[in-house]
């Protein structure tokens, strides 16, 4: 029976898991085709379908407009379908003379008779609209909760430490890191953990006078809370509550829009890095998470309450908006730079030229989609 009990809990579990993972996948998904759905009928494209997830449909009705919404046995992505295309890539169902046999009003829904500027509105709208949630999500929480912050004040410098070495000392205020102004203590760890390795000049005010102390942050192995291994650039200093000042930060509404602004192109920005940091070798690429690493990810911010779930969902809509404008072909950013071709020359690029980058394209995602998903079993069993 205690077996049984087991093997019953541990069910439960994982459909949990998988259930919290679908919810917040879903509204991310949802969002990033709405945005390609509303510019679409906003530009008069006819829609075919608008389906969550891939796969037979389990439920699902038409609208006025005879757009069939559905919801599908797969719930990993999502499509909208506009008339005319042969499939999700949107790429149409027949040319030439077959085309030349529908109506004008047809014609005039179809997606690949809209201007370049509109089509390339209507491809884009999907990634903008996750960049808006994350906005909108991030800006509500600092509007509606505020944020924790502390004076950046130098409590403690550990020995043998980066801030040792470069002459830090107790008491000393932060100021500015590489030129930009600190306002809380939270904002050090941010600057410096992409940049280990590299030297940083940091402003200080040490006995009412200003001091740059050059340090190169020292590359350190960090386990977050929920267990996940970071490769981070440290200082080696501390701060404590009772000299830092902690207090509540309350924010007004057009402050809010500013800070939520900011934290999503934050998460862009550091996202780019990392990217970056692989192609030189200075980051590691077994950091990046497939569908297994999400799933336990939403399941660990679940346990700590919904606000950090949301805050959860707003850093996942950055970061698929963002990989949606890769220039990889069958991602939005493919087909925006197929667009700048026609848009330059004069011409669309060649259909089978199209195809056949598309079939590529899909192969190198799935091929990502592996090596993630190797990166969190190899976490999951053997870390």
């Amino acid at each position: 029976m205690e077996l049984l009990s087991t093997i019953a809990d541990s069910g439960l579990d994982l459909f949990l898991i998988i259930l919290r993972f679908v919810v917040v996948l879903t509204v991310v998904v949802f969002i990033h085709e709405l945005g390609h759905f509303l510019v679409a009928r906003w530009n008069a494209v006819d829609c075919e379908a608008f389906s969550i997830g891939f796969g037979p449909e389990l439920f699902g009705w038409n609208d006025k407009n005879n757009c069939r919404w559905k919801v599908c046995a797969v719930p990993l992505g999502g499509y909208v379908k506009f008339v005319g295309d042969a499939n999700a890539a949107s790429m149409p169902d027949f040319e030439g003379e077959a085309v030349e046999q529908l109506t004008e009003r047809e014609k005039a829904g179809r997606f690949e008779h809209k201007r370049i500027s509109q089509k390339a509105a209507v491809v884009a709208a999907g990634p903008i609209a996750n960049f808006i949630l994350a906005i909108a999500i991030f800006s509500a929480s600092f509007y509606f909760v505020g944020r924790y912050v502390s004076d950046p004040i130098v409590s403690e410098v550990l020995e043998n430490s980066a801030a040792e070495e470069a002459g830090f000392e107790k008491g000393d205020i932060i100021l500015k890191i590489d030129g930009e102004e600190v306002t809380s203590f939270s904002d050090i760890p941010r600057a410096v953990a992409p940049n280990h390795g590299i030297e940083m000049t940091i402003t200080v005010e040490r006995e009412g006078k200003t001091v740059d102390i050059p340090v190169t942050p020292r590359l350190s192995e960090r386990v977050d809370r929920f267990g996940t291994k970071q490769q981070v650039g440290l200082l080696g200093i501390s701060s404590k509550a009772e000299d830092s000042n902690v207090r509540k930060k309350e924010y007004g509404l057009i402050e809010a829009i500013g800070a939520g602004t900011y934290e999503t192109y934050f998460v862009v920005e550091r996202t780019l890095q990392y990217i970056k940091g692989i192609f030189t070798g200075r980051e590691s690429a077994d950091q990046i998470s497939g569908p297994i690493g999400i799933a336990n990810t939403v399941n660990d911010f679940w346990s700590e309450g919904v606000q950090n779930v949301i805050i959860l969902t707003a850093i996942l809509s950055v970061s698929i908006g963002l990989l949606n404008l890769f220039p990889i072909p069958i991602l939005d950013g493919g087909h925006l730079v197929f667009y700048a071709y026609e848009a330059i020359f004069g011409k669309p690029v060649n259909a089978r030229f199209q195809e056949l980058s598309f079939r590529f394209g899909f192969i190198l995602l799935m091929g990502l989609m592996l090596f993630a998903t190797n990166n969190d079993l190899v976490r999951e069993f053997f870390s």
